[in-house]
This record gives C-alpha cells, sequence and structure tokens, in this order.
C-alpha cells in the first residue's frame, strides 16, 4: 500500500514539475511579442478555434457557463475536504487531494494560455492595424469627442419602436454579421465563425458589474442579456473580438466600435456611437471639465436618457460583490500585459484618435 501511494505521490509531483516547467516557458514567451504573434496568434491560436467553435457553437446554451459551476462546486467540495482529513488523521487522502488541485490549477493554466491567453502578449493592435500614432493633444480629443456626439444623436434619432425592441436573437444575428463584415477588410479581424451567447449567470454578472466575458476554455463569447438594450450590441461584438484574438480589452472596445460603426444594422450603429462617445467624453473629463460641460450640453436629451437609464441599472447592483471581482480582475489584467488594469477599456480613445488622424477627411 506504502509503495503504491509512494509511486503515485512521486507521479504526482513530476506532473507539477512538468506542468510548472511549461508555464514558466509561456511566460518567457510573453515577452517575445513577435514571436507570440507569428507562431501563436497567427499558428496554433486560428488552429484551436477550428477545433472549439463548431463544437460549441452548436450548443444554445454557455457551456463554459455550466463549467465553471461544476469547477466552483468541486472547489467548495476540496476546500471542506482539506480541513475535514487532517482532523480525522486521514493523511495519505490529504496529500493526493492537494497534489491534485495544484495539478488541476496548473493544467487550468497551462490551458488558459494555449487556448487563448497568449493572445495578451502579441503586437499591439496599434502596430498591427498601423495606428501607432496615437498621441493626441486636447483640441483634437474635443473634435472627435464633437463628431461621435453628432453620429451617437444622429443615430439615435434613426431608431424606431421595432429597433427598441429587438430580441437577443435579433441583436446576436446582427452582430455577427457586423464582425463577419469586418473581417472581411482585414485578416486582423478574422474569426472562425463567431458567435455570441446569452450568459446563464446574468444576474451574476449584474452583481459583479460584468457586462460580459469571453470563456476562453471553450472560446465562447457571452454577454449579459439583461443590460439595458443600446448597450448588448457593442457588448455582443466586443466578446467576439476577443474570439478574433484581441485580449486587451481597449483593443476588443476597438474592434467592436468599428464593427458597429460600420454596421448597418441602426440599433447596434448606436449602440457603438454611444460607447465611443462616452469613453471620449470620460477622457475629456479628466482633462478639460469646461470642454466637457460644454460638450455634455449637446447631447440628445434620447440619448442622456440612455445613459442615466445604463447608470441607474448598475448602481441598482452595485455592493461588495463588485468591489471584490473589481479589485481581482483589475489585479488579472495587470498581470496579463495590461498595466492600467481596469482603466485599460478606457484606452481605446488612443486607436480612436489615431484612425481618426489616418483618415483622409478627419472622419469617423
Amino acid at each position: 500500500m506504502d509503495n503504491r501511494f509512494g509511486k503515485k505521490i512521486k507521479w504526482r509531483l513530476a506532473t507539477v514539475v512538468i506542468l510548472g516547467l511549461f508555464i514558466f516557458l509561456l511566460t518567457w514567451l510573453a515577452d517575445y511579442p513577435a514571436t507570440v504573434e507569428r507562431y501563436y496568434s497567427k499558428g496554433f491560436y486560428p488552429f484551436i478555434c477550428k477545433i472549439l467553435h463548431p463544437v460549441f457553437n452548436l450548443l444554445p446554451f454557455s457551456f463554459g457557463d455550466v463549467l465553471y459551476a461544476v469547477v466552483i462546486l468541486y472547489l467548495i467540495y476540496a476546500l471542506v475536504m482539506l480541513i475535514k482529513l487532517p482532523i480525522k488523521r486521514r493523511f495519505k487522502e490529504w496529500g493526493m487531494l492537494a497534489s491534485g488541485i495544484v495539478i488541476g490549477v496548473e493544467a487550468g493554466i497551462v490551458i488558459f494560455y494555449l487556448f487563448w491567453g497568449m493572445n495578451y502578449f502579441r503586437l499591439p493592435a496599434a502596430t498591427r492595424l498601423k495606428l501607432q500614432d496615437t498621441v493626441y493633444s486636447t483640441d483634437e480629443l474635443k473634435t472627435v469627442a464633437n463628431i461621435l456626439i453628432d453620429s451617437a444623436n444622429a443615430a439615435r434619432g434613426r431608431l424606431n419602436h421595432t429597433d427598441l425592441r429587438q430580441q437577443n436573437d435579433s441583436i446576436y444575428s446582427s452582430s455577427i454579421r457586423a464582425v463577419v463584415a469586418l473581417a472581411h477588410t482585414s485578416a486582423e479581424f478574422y474569426t472562425y465563425k463567431p458567435s455570441i451567447k446569452p450568459s446563464s449567470l446574468s444576474w451574476l454578472l449584474n452583481y459583479i458589474g460584468t457586462s460580459g466575458y469571453y470563456n476562453p476554455f471553450t472560446a465562447e463569447a457571452q454577454f449579459n442579456y439583461q443590460m439595458p438594450l443600446h448597450v448588448r450590441p457593442f457588448v455582443a461584438c466586443h466578446e467576439m473580438s476577443h474570439q478574433a484574438g484581441f485580449g486587451s480589452e481597449d483593443e476588443a472596445n476597438f474592434a467592436g466600435f468599428l464593427a458597429g460603426i460600420r454596421s448597418a444594422d441602426r440599433l447596434l450603429r448606436y449602440s457603438a456611437y454611444y460607447e465611443g462617445m462616452q469613453e471620449c467624453m470620460y477622457s475629456l473629463r479628466a482633462t478639460d471639465t469646461v470642454a466637457f460641460k460644454l460638450l455634455r450640453a449637446k447631447i440628445n436629451p434620447a440619448v442622456i436618457i440612455d445613459l442615466k437609464a445604463e447608470r441607474a441599472y448598475w448602481q441598482y447592483y452595485q455592493g461588495k460583490l463588485e468591489v471584490i471581482s473589481s479589485l481581482f480582475y483589475d489585479k488579472f489584467l495587470k498581470v496579463n500585459n495590461q498595466p492600467q488594469g481596469l482603466l485599460t477599456y478606457n484606452q481605446m480613445v488612443s486607436l480612436i484618435m489615431a484612425m481618426y488622424r489616418k483618415s483622409p477627411a478627419g472622419t469617423l
């Protein structure tokens, strides 16, 4: 019995070491973005997509949500057993369980980075899209914010009662079409069979202040289907941009913005301009409060109502759980090549400004 136990522990320790070395190799590659770009993002990752997308796209529900629920339940059970087993002096079982948990965590980290996470360390979108001219003045920011306000106002005015009563299925279809259409303009936006699903955990997403997320283990893009209607289409495009390999949040925001403003769907166009306007106004408020107040007065009353509705929605669910999740996700982003943490989302403004400066007529 002791020999068998000893062999099992040795095998497990060897597995821990091997997985640890593999994690070290992946983190070492993170310092070589050109290598990651060539061999992972444009080599291995598309292969992974061709395997996972056809399988999980067939399911009408989020398999990733089920997977997360099972893992969380098991971890709760394992935590209880880690406390009980030493009390009962069952130290061998405790050692097997503890080593199994370590192996599971390491395996999860390896799968995360192999299936998608290495996209965090590829060449920046600014380089890939030739939008490196991201330095801008306050006057330029005011100009672009003004353009986006006018665009959001106009897009909101074109919405009719049918647009404002769209079902989620319609949002899925228009968002997928927009992402596919954007992919035809450049290989950088290509993703194999993009799709978006409602998260069955939307009730939980409300309390942690999350509008959507991408599951790297199943390649499923999911969004909170309970959010205000005008926010959902942009979030859907943002999450599918993660499917296309845009790891950083600001880059996924920018890709979702491009998909939205180039779409023929009225609600999606409004949703994208609405988000772009908010991000630029957020940046402007931090640099020139006088200009911010002057431009805010130009926002259409209907758009103001939408802004207030979105703010009220999230304020209703605010609590300690959101604070804890925000701290965790902020740290997660910083570990994964996004030193600004949650503020990374707002950095899409730099890409919008670079696109504005690059466009012939200074338009968006």
